[in-house]
């Protein structure tokens, strides 16, 4: 018999045979005959902001860990419909408050203030069983009778193990393990009424106990401890799969029993609905790919912070668009320039470039110039254009740790040559304000700075930074 393909997600076992993905993957489980499950979902919580005691994320965090929830509870889904067994590792429940998407707005103008409504949402949403977590934590269990053979060979490896961190609360659990004492649910088996596939939710186990991992030349390797642990797992749930497709073997429909001869007058009505609810799906899917298309191009211009190469440039034009400049890379036979931008003010040629861990030297404003000069000897440009280096300097550090953008030769140099010096998350703030708001006098003075500047370029301070500045200077909170 072929080996079981199987993957764990959440938490990786030192074996080569139980592969491994994270909770923020896109891959399906149709691939798999066994997964191992944990909802974990802390990567995808920011901590900047709370809410009755709780992480209260983001509108981009809390579409992120709403994607993934239902990614994984439509593929649980489909996996145990299809014959697949998963195994939910019954971790810590873990509360937060996402963005409902819901708006209200007071005041007008400068003092507009809108209000953000939030939700309840945990890692259990993942799911695809009315199970109702309560927190708590205890260790001492007994098998259920609906649990008590097709569990026994796992729970006799495994009960020692084995911490329960919540109990179950939703109506009509199929409780395979209990509390010693008052019998409360902590464990359940969902078996599949059309295949052989099965959803077991088991109380916790630590896959990452200190004891698994020690130092080799200064890395951290799997210890002999960690394979013992991941080869006693293989097996048992090789083992528990065994037992669930012995127990609950089914015959498949043959293909003569799904003619029309066969169809209940329920079924054509069913299949009806299924037809029209898939329309209305790829509709909506249509509006949610055209929404991500808009965010994703929204999101673009936050390069400007810490990327380099080809991403930073297509960055750097769309901020100079949302300046007010008529913007494009410019390519030929002869020539190939990062950035072309023109407005009222004047004509301009641009070079991006990004540095992982230091300051934009002169390199890159000897290719200016000679930009410059090949320009100008095309026939339809009569003068020379303006030179800007755009530079983002120690890209990967926070803004507030980061050293000049540009070294004291390159200052020099850019004088001698009259080139303007753009730090691209100067051109972020700018930018960012401008696309949320218009405001046309402001994006003029911004394309003048360029324009008139040698050397560093100090962009005028966004009005928005200006309230707060003031209001801080007042001593109210902006």
């Amino acid at each position: 018999m072929a080996k079981k393909k199987i993957l764990s997600i959440g938490s990786e076992l030192a074996i080569d045979h139980i592969e491994y993905c994270n909770f923020t993957s896109d891959t399906s489980l149709l691939d798999w005959d066994i997964i191992l499950f944990k909802p974990e979902i802390y990567d995808l919580v920011d901590y900047e902001n709370s809410y009755k005691g709780k992480p209260s994320l983001s509108d981009r965090s809390s579409f992120s860990l709403k994607e993934h929830s239902e990614h994984w509870r439509r593929e649980i889904k489909d996996a145990v419909e299809t014959g697949k067994t998963v195994i939910v590792f019954l971790a810590d429940l873990y509360e937060v408050f996402i963005d409902s998407g819901k708006r209200e707005y007071s005041g007008t103008g400068r003092n507009q203030q809108t209000t953000k409504f939030v939700k309840e949402y945990n890692n259990y949403r993942c799911i695809p069983a009315d199970i109702n977590p309560v927190k708590t934590k205890g260790s001492a269990m007994k098998l259920a009778p609906r649990g008590a053979e097709l569990l026994a060979s796992y729970w006799k490896e495994f009960e020692e193990d084995s911490q329960y961190k919540l109990i179950l609360t939703g109506e009509n659990i199929p409780a395979s393990i209990t509390t010693k004492n008052g019998n409360k649910p902590v464990g359940a088996i969902y078996k599949s009424k059309n295949s052989n596939g099965a959803l077991l939710l088991v109380p916790d186990i630590d896959f990452c106990k200190d004891e698994y991992f020690e130092e080799e030349d200064e890395d951290q390797v799997w210890s002999e401890a960690a394979v013992n642990f991941a080869s006693r797992m293989l097996k048992a749930v090789v083992s528990l799969d065994k037992a669930l497709k012995t127990e609950g073997q089914s015959t498949p429909e043959p293909e003569w029993t799904k003619t029309l001869d066969y169809e209940l007058m329920k079924e054509t009505s069913i299949n009806s609905e299924l037809l029209k609810t898939e329309e209305a799906l790829e509709k909506i899917q249509k509006t949610k790919d055209c929404l991500l298309d808009k965010l994703r191009d929204l999101s673009r211009l936050r390069n400007l912070l810490f990327e380099k190469g080809k991403p930073l440039e297509y960055a750097v034009i769309d901020a100079l668009i949302i300046l007010g400049f008529k913007a494009k890379h410019y390519k030929d036979s002869e020539s190939e320039f990062d950035v072309v931008f023109e407005s009222t003010e004047g004509r301009l040629i641009g070079e991006a470039e990004g540095k992982d861990n230091k300051a934009i030297n002169i390199d890159k404003l000897r290719q200016l110039e000679m930009n410059i000069h090949e320009d100008l000897e095309r026939e339809e440009v009569s003068q020379p254009a303006k030179a800007v280096l755009f530079g983002n300097a120690y890209r990967l550090e926070p803004l507030v740790d980061r050293a000049d953008p540009f070294t004291t030769k390159c200052i020099s140099a850019a004088k001698r040559s009259s080139t303007a010096l753009a730090f691209t998350p100067d051109l972020f703030m700018v930018a960012r304000y401008l696309s949320n708001k218009k405001d046309a006098r402001f994006a003029t003075r911004c394309r003048k700075v360029i324009i008139s500047s040698v050397g560093r370029v100090v962009f005028p301070d966004t009005p928005a930074s200006t309230d707060a500045k003031q209001k801080k200077t007042k001593g109210v909170s902006p």
